[in-house]
C-alpha cells in the first residue's frame, strides 16, 4: 500500500487567519494544552509567522493576559486570562495588525 504524503505550502501575505476565543473552557482542555485553569482562551494564527512576536506583545500591553503558547516559526499564539481580557486582546490585536500593518484578518469568532 503506496503512503499518501502531504505537501504544504504557506502562501506569502499578511493575514490573521484565525482569531476565536473560548470562553469557560473545560479543565481538560486547559491540562492538554499544558495552560493552567483559565477562564477563556484566545487563539490567533498569523502570517508571516514572525508577526506573533507583535500579537504577543500587543496582547499583553493590552489586557491582563498570560501568554500560554507563542510560535514565532508557525504564527501560533495562545493567552489566556478572564473573558473580557481575552476579547479585548484579540480585537485589539487583529485591529492593529489590520489597521496598522495593513493585514487581512479574519473575524473574530467565539465558543
Amino acid at each position: 500500500m503506496e503512503k499518501m504524503r502531504v505537501v504544504q505550502e504557506y502562501v506569502p501575505g499578511k493575514q490573521v487567519t484565525l482569531a476565536h476565543l473560548i470562553a469557560n473552557p473545560r479543565q481538560e482542555l486547559c491540562e492538554k494544552l499544558g495552560i493552567g485553569a483559565s477562564g477563556a482562551i484566545g487563539i490567533l494564527t498569523i502570517t508571516p509567522s514572525e508577526a506573533a512576536i507583535i500579537a504577543a506583545d500587543a496582547a499583553t500591553k493590552t489586557a491582563n493576559v498570560q501568554i500560554g503558547f507563542m510560535d514565532r516559526f508557525t504564527g501560533s499564539v495562545v493567552i489566556t486570562g478572564n473573558v473580557s481580557a481575552v476579547e479585548a486582546a484579540l480585537k485589539q490585536v487583529t485591529n492593529l495588525l489590520a489597521e496598522g500593518l495593513g493585514f487581512t484578518a479574519a473575524k473574530m469568532t467565539r465558543s
